[in-house]
């Protein structure tokens, strides 16, 4: 309980990030020449928070807040797990990646994904100290990193110095992971890819659709009682997982729906605790 007290403190007082970096320097791939490209809102940017020297990993996360493709959750499931990875001895960079959009991109299904690519390049690029970088995405930033591990063969941005875009570790919490229409999350599904998709955009961005042996260990964390995304989301990818022999494990809840963040009210358990362990036998 006292565990779940501090997190609900950290909840409330969020600390600001010690640094706020831009993804590009000069112009934002894959943009319109439309003005709302350059609103604030709409600049992708990554929230730095380093982890104190004294008990740093060298091991990186980049947290992908969820909201369905039309916002994003920075503060539950973005700020609040950075400080919690922190206090861990992980350094975490919170993505605040552009929304699907025809007004701010040529090809909005692509742009998040560019985004989460762009990110993995530059933690790399300024901090070569790392032994890893890992993802976790909530919801449907559980997707975009879901993408993100199955499709990092592809270079979606310019990558002349062919930095690895493979993350190696991931966490996928309550994640839309399907874009076919018997498990999908809807709202996701039509602002990443809009109303009526082609089969092959409905397959490429399936992630369960997209795994080979290459991709990263994952962890899941997923409630039974999920109305918003189903839990057959997340055993889907365990199986394809399963079939590449990649390894990966479940947390499971029975009650707590979508969207709790760190804590499922529902249960005095911490899935965030399991994460961590799960990320000490990685090593």
């Amino acid at each position: 309980m006292k565990r779940i007290f501090m997190i609900l403190c950290s909840l409330i007082s969020l600390a600001k990030a010690q640094e706020v970096i831009n993804l590009y320097v000069d112009s934002i791939p894959n943009s319109t020449d439309k003005a709302q490209v350059n609103l604030e809102k709409n600049v992708p940017r990554l929230f730095a928070y380093p982890a104190d020297k004294s008990s740093a990993k060298n091991i990186a996360v980049l947290v992908i807040p969820g909201g369905g493709y039309s916002h994003i959750a920075m503060d539950h499931e973005g700020h609040a797990v950075a400080k919690e990875l922190v206090k861990n001895g992980y350094s975490a960079f919170v993505l605040q990646y552009r929304l699907p959009s025809p007004n701010i991109m040529r090809n909005k299904s692509i742009g998040p994904l560019q985004d989460a690519q762009r990110a993995v390049q530059l933690i790399r690029t300024l901090h070569p100290e790392l032994r890893k970088v890992g993802v976790i995405g909530f919801s449907a930033g559980g997707h975009l990193a879901s993408t993100l591990i199955t499709q990092f063969k592809k270079d979606y941005i310019a990558n002349s110095t062919h930095v690895s875009l493979r993350p190696d570790f991931a966490g996928l919490i309550y994640p839309v992971i399907s874009m076919n229409n018997d498990i999908t999350h809807r709202g996701s599904r039509i602002n990443l890819i809009g109303e009526n998709p082609s089969e092959d955009l409905v397959r490429s961005f399936s992630s369960e659709l997209q795994v080979s042996p290459e991709v990263c260990p994952v962890f899941f964390v997923h409630a039974k009682d999920d109305m918003a995304v189903p839990i057959e989301n997340s055993y889907r990818m365990i199986a394809a997982l399963d079939k590449a022999k990649v390894p990966n494990k479940l947390y499971v809840f029975e009650q707590g729906g979508h969207g709790f963040g760190l804590i499922n009210k529902t249960s005095d358990k911490l899935w965030f605790d399991a994460f961590l362990s799960w990320l000490a036998t990685l090593d």
